[in-house]
Protein backbone atom coordinates (compact mmCIF):
# COMPACT_ATOMS: atom_id res chain seq x y z
CA UNK A 1 0.00 0.00 0.00
CA UNK A 2 3.02 2.10 0.72
CA UNK A 3 4.37 1.96 -2.39
CA UNK A 4 1.43 2.23 -4.28
CA UNK A 5 0.76 5.85 -2.25
CA UNK A 6 3.58 6.51 -3.44
CA UNK A 7 3.64 5.80 -7.32
CA UNK A 8 -0.13 7.52 -7.74
CA UNK A 9 1.80 10.65 -5.90
CA UNK A 10 4.81 10.74 -8.12
CA UNK A 11 2.18 10.09 -11.36
CA UNK A 12 0.49 13.48 -9.70
CA UNK A 13 3.80 15.43 -9.52
CA UNK A 14 4.34 14.24 -13.01
CA UNK A 15 1.14 15.28 -14.14
CA UNK A 16 1.41 18.77 -13.18
CA UNK A 17 5.10 18.98 -13.90
CA UNK A 18 4.10 18.67 -17.54
CA UNK A 19 0.81 20.66 -17.21
CA UNK A 20 3.36 23.26 -16.25
CA UNK A 21 5.99 23.20 -18.16
CA UNK A 22 3.53 22.81 -20.92
CA UNK A 23 1.72 26.55 -19.89
CA UNK A 24 5.47 27.61 -19.74
CA UNK A 25 5.75 26.84 -22.98
CA UNK A 26 2.76 27.96 -24.52
CA UNK A 27 3.47 31.65 -23.08
CA UNK A 28 6.70 31.52 -24.39
CA UNK A 29 5.61 30.79 -27.84
CA UNK A 30 2.93 33.32 -27.58
CA UNK A 31 5.60 36.11 -26.33
CA UNK A 32 8.74 35.22 -27.87
CA UNK A 33 6.93 34.67 -31.47
CA UNK A 34 5.62 38.22 -31.57
CA UNK A 35 8.62 40.10 -33.51
CA UNK A 36 9.39 43.11 -32.19
CA UNK A 37 8.70 47.01 -33.07
CA UNK A 38 11.39 49.04 -34.30
CA UNK A 39 9.33 51.86 -34.43
CA UNK A 40 7.75 51.75 -30.55
CA UNK A 41 9.21 54.43 -28.10
CA UNK A 42 12.00 52.55 -25.84
CA UNK A 43 11.66 50.94 -22.98
CA UNK A 44 13.40 48.17 -20.67
CA UNK A 45 13.70 45.08 -22.91
CA UNK A 46 10.80 42.52 -21.78
CA UNK A 47 11.94 39.04 -20.66
CA UNK A 48 10.33 35.95 -21.94
CA UNK A 49 6.89 35.30 -20.29
CA UNK A 50 6.96 38.11 -17.68
CA UNK A 51 7.72 40.86 -20.03
CA UNK A 52 8.90 44.07 -17.44
CA UNK A 53 7.44 42.42 -14.32
CA UNK A 54 10.62 42.48 -13.06
CA UNK A 55 11.20 46.07 -12.60
CA UNK A 56 7.55 46.52 -11.88
CA UNK A 57 6.30 46.57 -8.30
CA UNK A 58 2.34 45.65 -8.79
CA UNK A 59 1.71 46.90 -5.29
CA UNK A 60 2.63 50.37 -7.11
CA UNK A 61 3.05 50.21 -10.36
CA UNK A 62 2.33 54.11 -10.80
CA UNK A 63 5.39 54.64 -8.69
CA UNK A 64 7.36 52.42 -10.72
CA UNK A 65 6.22 54.10 -14.23
CA UNK A 66 7.53 56.97 -13.11
CA UNK A 67 11.19 55.92 -11.96
CA UNK A 68 11.52 54.52 -15.66
CA UNK A 69 9.98 57.54 -17.23
CA UNK A 70 12.90 58.91 -15.77
CA UNK A 71 15.49 57.01 -17.96
CA UNK A 72 13.77 56.45 -20.86
CA UNK A 73 11.45 59.19 -21.23
CA UNK A 74 8.32 61.09 -21.54
CA UNK A 75 7.04 58.34 -23.87
CA UNK A 76 8.11 54.76 -23.69
CA UNK A 77 6.73 50.81 -24.29
CA UNK A 78 6.46 48.51 -21.19
CA UNK A 79 5.20 45.00 -21.30
CA UNK A 80 3.12 43.88 -18.24
CA UNK A 81 4.02 39.99 -19.56
CA UNK A 82 2.55 39.79 -22.97
CA UNK A 83 0.56 42.84 -22.96
CA UNK A 84 2.55 46.04 -24.47
CA UNK A 85 1.61 49.39 -23.89
CA UNK A 86 2.61 52.81 -24.45
CA UNK A 87 2.88 55.22 -21.10
CA UNK A 88 2.47 58.85 -21.44
CA UNK A 89 4.87 61.11 -18.89
CA UNK A 90 4.62 64.25 -17.92
CA UNK A 91 1.80 66.85 -19.31
CA UNK A 92 3.11 68.92 -21.44
CA UNK A 93 3.63 64.81 -23.39
CA UNK A 94 -0.45 64.32 -22.09
CA UNK A 95 -1.61 67.38 -23.66
CA UNK A 96 -0.19 66.37 -26.81
CA UNK A 97 -1.51 63.31 -27.29
CA UNK A 98 -4.96 63.45 -25.77
CA UNK A 99 -5.43 67.15 -26.70
CA UNK A 100 -3.70 67.60 -30.23
CA UNK A 101 -3.99 63.61 -30.90
CA UNK A 102 -7.72 63.47 -29.69
CA UNK A 103 -8.83 61.02 -32.35
CA UNK A 104 -5.76 59.03 -32.29
CA UNK A 105 -5.50 58.02 -28.33
CA UNK A 106 -9.70 58.37 -28.10
CA UNK A 107 -10.71 54.73 -27.60
CA UNK A 108 -10.93 52.58 -24.55
CA UNK A 109 -8.34 50.00 -24.08
CA UNK A 110 -9.68 46.64 -23.88
CA UNK A 111 -8.91 45.22 -20.58
CA UNK A 112 -10.51 41.94 -19.60
CA UNK A 113 -11.78 42.28 -16.00
CA UNK A 114 -13.54 45.38 -17.61
CA UNK A 115 -14.90 43.24 -20.15
CA UNK A 116 -16.04 40.59 -18.39
CA UNK A 117 -17.71 43.11 -15.97
CA UNK A 118 -19.60 45.17 -18.78
CA UNK A 119 -19.59 42.99 -21.65
CA UNK A 120 -18.72 46.09 -23.94
CA UNK A 121 -21.79 48.25 -22.26
CA UNK A 122 -21.81 51.71 -20.58
CA UNK A 123 -19.94 54.65 -20.92
CA UNK A 124 -16.61 54.25 -19.53
CA UNK A 125 -15.81 51.40 -21.10
CA UNK A 126 -17.45 51.02 -24.28
CA UNK A 127 -16.26 51.81 -27.87
CA UNK A 128 -17.07 53.80 -30.75
CA UNK A 129 -19.96 54.57 -31.66
CA UNK A 130 -21.75 52.92 -28.66
CA UNK A 131 -19.24 54.81 -26.37
CA UNK A 132 -20.09 58.48 -28.88
CA UNK A 133 -24.00 57.79 -27.78
CA UNK A 134 -24.18 56.96 -24.24
CA UNK A 135 -21.76 59.73 -23.43
CA UNK A 136 -23.75 62.38 -25.72
CA UNK A 137 -27.00 61.36 -23.76
CA UNK A 138 -25.67 60.87 -20.74
CA UNK A 139 -24.11 64.63 -20.80
CA UNK A 140 -27.19 66.01 -21.86
CA UNK A 141 -29.49 63.96 -19.58
CA UNK A 142 -27.26 65.21 -16.62
CA UNK A 143 -27.42 68.80 -17.67
CA UNK A 144 -31.39 68.31 -17.78
CA UNK A 145 -31.34 67.15 -14.14
CA UNK A 146 -29.26 70.15 -12.68
CA UNK A 147 -25.82 69.54 -13.07
CA UNK A 148 -24.21 72.88 -12.90
CA UNK A 149 -27.42 74.40 -12.26
CA UNK A 150 -29.22 76.02 -8.68
CA UNK A 151 -31.27 73.15 -8.42
CA UNK A 152 -28.71 70.24 -7.96
CA UNK A 153 -26.93 72.44 -5.55
CA UNK A 154 -30.18 72.95 -3.20
CA UNK A 155 -29.71 69.00 -3.02
CA UNK A 156 -26.22 68.89 -2.28
CA UNK A 157 -26.62 71.44 0.29
CA UNK A 158 -29.67 69.41 1.64
CA UNK A 159 -27.41 66.36 1.59
CA UNK A 160 -24.66 68.45 3.39
CA UNK A 161 -27.14 69.39 6.27
CA UNK A 162 -27.79 65.66 6.65
CA UNK A 163 -24.10 64.77 6.62
CA UNK A 164 -23.42 67.15 9.50
CA UNK A 165 -26.28 66.15 11.63
CA UNK A 166 -24.70 62.94 11.88
CA UNK A 167 -21.28 64.31 12.52
CA UNK A 168 -23.16 65.96 14.94
CA UNK A 169 -24.42 62.86 16.50
CA UNK A 170 -20.83 62.22 17.99
CA UNK A 171 -20.68 64.64 20.12
CA UNK A 172 -16.59 65.34 19.02
CA UNK A 173 -15.84 61.72 19.67
CA UNK A 174 -13.41 59.94 17.05
CA UNK A 175 -15.06 58.52 14.48
CA UNK A 176 -14.26 56.78 10.85
CA UNK A 177 -15.92 58.95 7.94
CA UNK A 178 -15.31 56.71 5.10
CA UNK A 179 -18.53 55.03 4.34
CA UNK A 180 -20.69 57.86 5.86
CA UNK A 181 -19.23 60.29 3.15
CA UNK A 182 -19.68 56.95 0.86
CA UNK A 183 -23.19 57.56 1.60
CA UNK A 184 -23.87 61.31 1.70
CA UNK A 185 -22.04 61.57 -1.72
CA UNK A 186 -23.68 58.65 -3.03
CA UNK A 187 -27.02 60.22 -2.57
CA UNK A 188 -26.44 62.89 -4.38
CA UNK A 189 -25.78 60.83 -7.59
CA UNK A 190 -28.89 58.30 -6.90
CA UNK A 191 -30.97 61.70 -6.57
CA UNK A 192 -30.27 62.71 -10.31
CA UNK A 193 -30.51 59.07 -11.44
CA UNK A 194 -33.54 57.71 -9.60
CA UNK A 195 -34.79 60.74 -7.96
CA UNK A 196 -34.59 59.11 -4.47
CA UNK A 197 -31.99 59.13 -1.48
CA UNK A 198 -31.19 56.59 0.63
CA UNK A 199 -30.71 56.66 4.54
CA UNK A 200 -27.68 56.43 6.05
CA UNK A 201 -28.29 53.38 8.14
CA UNK A 202 -30.47 51.34 5.08
CA UNK A 203 -28.64 47.93 5.30
CA UNK A 204 -29.08 46.68 1.71
CA UNK A 205 -27.66 50.06 0.31
CA UNK A 206 -24.93 50.07 2.95
CA UNK A 207 -23.78 46.61 1.71
CA UNK A 208 -24.17 47.76 -1.86
CA UNK A 209 -21.58 50.58 -0.86
CA UNK A 210 -19.34 48.29 0.87
CA UNK A 211 -19.23 46.01 -2.23
CA UNK A 212 -18.71 48.83 -4.17
CA UNK A 213 -15.41 49.77 -1.95
CA UNK A 214 -14.37 46.05 -2.31
CA UNK A 215 -14.62 46.38 -5.94
CA UNK A 216 -12.20 49.69 -6.16
CA UNK A 217 -9.73 48.34 -4.09
CA UNK A 218 -9.52 44.92 -5.59
CA UNK A 219 -9.31 46.42 -9.54
CA UNK A 220 -6.29 47.93 -8.27
CA UNK A 221 -5.04 44.73 -6.77
CA UNK A 222 -2.28 42.72 -7.94
CA UNK A 223 -4.15 39.70 -8.62
CA UNK A 224 -6.76 41.41 -10.75
CA UNK A 225 -3.69 43.46 -12.68
CA UNK A 226 -2.52 39.61 -13.02
CA UNK A 227 -5.54 38.35 -14.47
CA UNK A 228 -5.70 41.68 -17.14
CA UNK A 229 -2.37 40.45 -18.09
CA UNK A 230 -2.75 36.71 -18.57
CA UNK A 231 -6.29 36.40 -18.62
CA UNK A 232 -5.85 32.64 -19.42
CA UNK A 233 -5.27 32.21 -15.94
CA UNK A 234 -8.26 33.65 -14.77
CA UNK A 235 -9.16 31.03 -12.89
CA UNK A 236 -6.13 31.40 -10.84
CA UNK A 237 -7.47 34.61 -9.23
CA UNK A 238 -10.23 34.60 -6.41
CA UNK A 239 -10.19 38.29 -6.45
CA UNK A 240 -11.13 38.42 -10.46
CA UNK A 241 -14.13 36.05 -9.11
CA UNK A 242 -14.83 38.45 -6.25
CA UNK A 243 -14.86 41.51 -8.48
CA UNK A 244 -17.66 39.69 -10.97
CA UNK A 245 -19.71 38.63 -8.31
CA UNK A 246 -20.00 42.20 -6.56
CA UNK A 247 -20.90 43.27 -10.22
CA UNK A 248 -23.42 40.72 -10.16
CA UNK A 249 -25.21 41.72 -6.94
CA UNK A 250 -24.83 45.72 -7.78
CA UNK A 251 -26.77 44.45 -10.94
CA UNK A 252 -29.65 43.04 -9.39
CA UNK A 253 -30.04 45.85 -6.77
CA UNK A 254 -30.28 48.36 -9.87
CA UNK A 255 -32.52 45.51 -11.99
CA UNK A 256 -35.21 45.85 -9.14
CA UNK A 257 -34.95 49.80 -9.20
CA UNK A 258 -35.66 49.81 -12.74
CA UNK A 259 -38.53 47.03 -12.46
CA UNK A 260 -40.09 49.61 -9.94
CA UNK A 261 -39.15 52.74 -12.52
CA UNK A 262 -40.96 50.88 -15.60
CA UNK A 263 -43.80 50.52 -13.27
CA UNK A 264 -44.48 54.02 -11.98
CA UNK A 265 -42.88 55.34 -15.31
CA UNK A 266 -44.74 58.42 -16.21
CA UNK A 267 -43.33 60.02 -19.78
CA UNK A 268 -44.79 63.91 -18.30
CA UNK A 269 -42.69 63.43 -14.72
CA UNK A 270 -39.58 62.15 -15.24
CA UNK A 271 -37.96 61.44 -12.00
CA UNK A 272 -33.77 61.29 -13.17
CA UNK A 273 -31.69 59.81 -15.49
CA UNK A 274 -33.22 56.21 -15.38
CA UNK A 275 -36.66 57.80 -16.79
CA UNK A 276 -35.03 59.79 -19.58
CA UNK A 277 -32.88 56.30 -20.30
CA UNK A 278 -36.71 54.47 -20.40
CA UNK A 279 -38.17 56.92 -22.30
CA UNK A 280 -35.35 57.02 -25.35
CA UNK A 281 -35.88 52.83 -24.94
CA UNK A 282 -40.08 53.82 -25.99
CA UNK A 283 -39.02 55.98 -28.70
CA UNK A 284 -36.28 54.04 -30.00
CA UNK A 285 -38.01 50.60 -29.86
CA UNK A 286 -38.92 49.76 -33.61
CA UNK A 287 -35.27 50.57 -34.28
CA UNK A 288 -33.55 47.51 -35.48
CA UNK A 289 -29.92 48.29 -33.83
CA UNK A 290 -30.99 51.03 -31.18
CA UNK A 291 -28.54 51.59 -28.64
CA UNK A 292 -30.97 52.13 -26.02
CA UNK A 293 -30.88 48.30 -24.69
CA UNK A 294 -31.03 47.01 -21.41
CA UNK A 295 -27.17 46.53 -21.04
CA UNK A 296 -26.69 50.33 -21.57
CA UNK A 297 -28.97 51.04 -18.76
CA UNK A 298 -27.69 48.79 -16.25
CA UNK A 299 -24.00 49.71 -17.03
CA UNK A 300 -24.26 53.36 -17.83
CA UNK A 301 -26.43 53.88 -14.21
CA UNK A 302 -23.65 51.41 -12.54
CA UNK A 303 -20.83 53.77 -14.40
CA UNK A 304 -22.32 56.61 -13.09
CA UNK A 305 -23.27 55.45 -9.56
CA UNK A 306 -19.48 54.07 -9.19
CA UNK A 307 -18.00 57.30 -10.29
CA UNK A 308 -20.53 59.83 -8.74
CA UNK A 309 -19.49 57.69 -5.13
CA UNK A 310 -16.01 56.46 -4.65
CA UNK A 311 -13.88 59.43 -5.97
CA UNK A 312 -15.74 62.66 -4.55
CA UNK A 313 -16.34 60.83 -1.35
CA UNK A 314 -12.71 59.99 -1.22
CA UNK A 315 -11.10 63.95 -1.78
CA UNK A 316 -13.61 64.55 0.94
CA UNK A 317 -11.88 61.97 3.19
CA UNK A 318 -8.13 63.42 2.13
CA UNK A 319 -9.46 66.70 2.54
CA UNK A 320 -10.10 65.98 6.05
CA UNK A 321 -7.31 64.51 6.81
CA UNK A 322 -5.12 67.02 5.43
CA UNK A 323 -6.70 69.99 7.71
CA UNK A 324 -6.00 67.23 10.58
CA UNK A 325 -2.42 67.04 9.46
CA UNK A 326 -1.93 71.36 8.74
CA UNK A 327 -4.64 72.72 11.32
CA UNK A 328 -2.78 76.26 10.34
CA UNK A 329 -4.71 76.03 6.79
CA UNK A 330 -7.63 74.93 8.26
CA UNK A 331 -8.08 77.73 10.74
CA UNK A 332 -7.27 80.25 7.54
CA UNK A 333 -9.90 78.83 5.64
CA UNK A 334 -12.00 79.11 8.50
CA UNK A 335 -11.42 83.25 8.90
CA UNK A 336 -11.82 83.68 5.23
CA UNK A 337 -15.03 82.19 5.50
CA UNK A 338 -16.40 83.90 8.42
CA UNK A 339 -15.40 87.17 6.60
CA UNK A 340 -17.76 85.85 3.63
CA UNK A 341 -20.31 83.67 4.81
CA UNK A 342 -23.04 85.54 6.94
CA UNK A 343 -23.38 83.56 10.85
CA UNK A 344 -25.52 80.44 10.75
CA UNK A 345 -25.45 80.12 6.92
CA UNK A 346 -23.72 77.86 4.82
CA UNK A 347 -21.28 78.52 2.17
CA UNK A 348 -23.16 78.79 -1.66
CA UNK A 349 -21.18 78.38 -5.38
CA UNK A 350 -21.62 81.84 -5.46
CA UNK A 351 -19.39 82.02 -2.72
CA UNK A 352 -16.62 80.14 -3.91
CA UNK A 353 -14.98 83.70 -6.03
CA UNK A 354 -14.71 85.50 -2.85
CA UNK A 355 -13.04 82.38 -1.31
CA UNK A 356 -9.87 82.27 -3.12
CA UNK A 357 -7.31 80.50 -0.52
CA UNK A 358 -10.60 77.89 0.34
CA UNK A 359 -10.28 77.10 -3.60
CA UNK A 360 -6.47 77.05 -3.68
CA UNK A 361 -6.69 74.12 -0.77
CA UNK A 362 -9.52 72.46 -2.29
CA UNK A 363 -7.53 72.59 -5.54
CA UNK A 364 -4.63 71.30 -3.68
CA UNK A 365 -6.24 68.06 -1.91
CA UNK A 366 -6.95 67.12 -5.58
CA UNK A 367 -3.93 67.29 -6.65
CA UNK A 368 -2.17 65.68 -3.89
CA UNK A 369 -4.54 63.14 -3.33
CA UNK A 370 -3.59 61.72 -6.68
CA UNK A 371 -6.60 59.84 -6.99
CA UNK A 372 -6.36 57.98 -10.29
CA UNK A 373 -2.91 58.19 -10.63
CA UNK A 374 -2.53 55.85 -14.05
CA UNK A 375 -6.08 57.19 -15.62
CA UNK A 376 -7.86 54.19 -17.36
CA UNK A 377 -5.91 53.02 -19.83
CA UNK A 378 -6.64 54.86 -23.89
CA UNK A 379 -6.15 52.50 -27.15
CA UNK A 380 -4.93 53.40 -30.51
CA UNK A 381 -7.83 52.99 -32.99
CA UNK A 382 -5.56 52.60 -35.65
CA UNK A 383 -1.70 53.32 -36.40
CA UNK A 384 -0.31 56.81 -34.56
CA UNK A 385 2.68 58.41 -35.58
CA UNK A 386 3.70 60.75 -32.56
CA UNK A 387 7.02 62.53 -31.26
CA UNK A 388 9.06 60.18 -34.30
CA UNK A 389 7.29 56.83 -33.39
CA UNK A 390 4.89 54.70 -34.97
CA UNK A 391 2.12 53.56 -31.96
CA UNK A 392 0.75 50.42 -33.36
CA UNK A 393 -3.25 49.80 -33.76
CA UNK A 394 -4.54 48.71 -30.68
CA UNK A 395 -1.99 49.61 -28.51
CA UNK A 396 -2.91 50.43 -24.79
CA UNK A 397 -1.96 54.07 -23.64
CA UNK A 398 -1.45 54.92 -20.49
CA UNK A 399 -1.93 58.43 -19.49
CA UNK A 400 0.22 58.86 -16.10
CA UNK A 401 -1.84 61.65 -14.38
CA UNK A 402 0.49 61.84 -11.69
CA UNK A 403 3.50 62.99 -13.61
CA UNK A 404 1.35 66.26 -14.77
CA UNK A 405 -0.19 66.75 -10.99
CA UNK A 406 3.63 66.05 -10.02
CA UNK A 407 5.79 67.50 -12.84
CA UNK A 408 8.61 69.69 -11.78
CA UNK A 409 8.23 72.09 -14.36
CA UNK A 410 4.98 72.90 -13.38
CA UNK A 411 4.98 73.04 -9.28
CA UNK A 412 7.19 74.06 -6.84
CA UNK A 413 6.92 71.54 -4.54
CA UNK A 414 5.57 68.57 -6.30
CA UNK A 415 5.51 66.22 -3.33
CA UNK A 416 4.29 68.58 -0.61
CA UNK A 417 0.94 69.90 0.47
CA UNK A 418 1.08 73.23 -0.68
CA UNK A 419 -2.32 75.56 -1.41
CA UNK A 420 0.16 78.34 -2.76
CA UNK A 421 0.69 76.65 -5.88
CA UNK A 422 -2.72 77.68 -6.65
CA UNK A 423 -2.42 81.48 -5.43
CA UNK A 424 -0.20 84.31 -7.26
CA UNK A 425 1.74 86.60 -4.99
CA UNK A 426 -1.80 88.73 -3.61
CA UNK A 427 -3.54 85.89 -2.89
CA UNK A 428 -5.74 85.57 -5.90
CA UNK A 429 -6.56 81.83 -7.14
CA UNK A 430 -4.51 81.10 -10.11
CA UNK A 431 -6.09 78.25 -12.55
CA UNK A 432 -2.77 75.61 -13.55
CA UNK A 433 -2.79 74.32 -17.16
CA UNK A 434 -1.12 70.81 -14.98
CA UNK A 435 -4.04 70.41 -12.90
CA UNK A 436 -5.74 67.61 -14.78
CA UNK A 437 -7.43 65.25 -12.07
CA UNK A 438 -10.13 64.46 -14.43
CA UNK A 439 -8.00 63.70 -16.94
CA UNK A 440 -8.73 65.77 -20.72
CA UNK A 441 -9.50 65.09 -24.38
CA UNK A 442 -12.28 62.85 -25.37
CA UNK A 443 -12.46 60.47 -22.51
CA UNK A 444 -12.34 63.09 -19.74
CA UNK A 445 -14.58 62.84 -16.86
CA UNK A 446 -18.31 62.73 -17.79
CA UNK A 447 -19.37 63.76 -14.28
CA UNK A 448 -16.54 67.01 -14.05
CA UNK A 449 -18.96 69.28 -13.34
CA UNK A 450 -21.31 68.02 -10.91
CA UNK A 451 -17.77 66.50 -8.82
CA UNK A 452 -16.39 70.39 -8.30
CA UNK A 453 -19.89 71.52 -7.13
CA UNK A 454 -20.07 68.44 -4.86
CA UNK A 455 -15.88 69.06 -3.79
CA UNK A 456 -16.93 72.96 -2.89
CA UNK A 457 -20.10 72.19 -0.96
CA UNK A 458 -19.18 68.95 1.18
CA UNK A 459 -15.97 70.61 2.19
CA UNK A 460 -16.48 74.17 2.83
CA UNK A 461 -19.97 72.74 4.70
CA UNK A 462 -18.07 70.28 6.79
CA UNK A 463 -15.66 73.07 7.86
CA UNK A 464 -18.11 75.74 8.42
CA UNK A 465 -19.77 73.42 11.44
CA UNK A 466 -16.73 71.50 12.30
CA UNK A 467 -12.91 72.04 13.49
CA UNK A 468 -11.14 68.33 12.27
CA UNK A 469 -9.00 67.11 14.96
CA UNK A 470 -6.78 63.74 15.19
CA UNK A 471 -8.59 61.31 18.03
CA UNK A 472 -7.39 61.18 21.67
CA UNK A 473 -3.63 60.28 21.98
CA UNK A 474 -2.93 60.78 18.41
CA UNK A 475 -0.37 63.88 17.40
CA UNK A 476 -0.76 65.56 13.80
CA UNK A 477 2.77 64.56 13.48
CA UNK A 478 1.46 60.67 13.50
CA UNK A 479 -0.97 61.23 10.78
CA UNK A 480 0.17 58.79 7.62
CA UNK A 481 -0.51 60.41 4.20
CA UNK A 482 0.40 57.33 2.85
CA UNK A 483 -2.04 56.03 0.16
CA UNK A 484 -3.87 52.77 0.10
CA UNK A 485 -3.00 51.65 -3.38
CA UNK A 486 -5.91 50.18 -5.61
CA UNK A 487 -7.65 51.33 -8.39
CA UNK A 488 -7.88 54.80 -6.82
CA UNK A 489 -5.71 56.33 -4.12
CA UNK A 490 -7.59 56.28 -0.95
CA UNK A 491 -6.47 57.48 2.88
CA UNK A 492 -5.32 54.86 5.54
CA UNK A 493 -7.95 53.58 7.88
CA UNK A 494 -7.96 56.51 10.50
CA UNK A 495 -10.28 58.61 12.99
CA UNK A 496 -11.83 61.68 12.93
CA UNK A 497 -13.32 64.34 15.62
CA UNK A 498 -15.32 66.73 14.37
CA UNK A 499 -15.23 68.72 17.13
CA UNK A 500 -18.25 71.77 16.94
CA UNK A 501 -16.64 75.41 15.19
CA UNK A 502 -17.37 78.20 17.20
Amino acid sequence: MAIQSLLQHMVGSSLLFYLAAGLVALLYFLTSSKKPVRSLPPGPRPLPLIGNLNVVDLKKPFQSLTELSKRYGSVFTVHFGPRRAVVLAGYETIKDALLNHAEEFGERAEIPIFRQMTQGNGIAFSHGERWKTMRRFTLSTLRDFGMGKRTIEIRILEEVNSLIKYFESYHGKPFDTKMILNNAVSNVICSILFGERFEYDDPVFLTLLKMLNENVKLLGSPMVLLYNFYPSLGFLSGASRTVLQNISELSAFLQKLFQEHRKEFNENNLTGFVDAFLMKQQQESKKPHTMFDNGNLLFSTLDLFAAGTETTSTTVRWGLLLMMKYPEIQRKIQEEMNHVIEPGELPKLEDRKKMPYTDAVIHEIQRFANLVPMSVSRSTPADVNFRGYVIPKGTEIIPLLTSALKDELHWKTPDQFNPSHFLDANGNFVRREAFIPFSIGRRACAGEGLAKMELFLFFTGLLRRFVFQPAPGVDKSDLDLTADVGFTLTPMPHLVCAVPYE
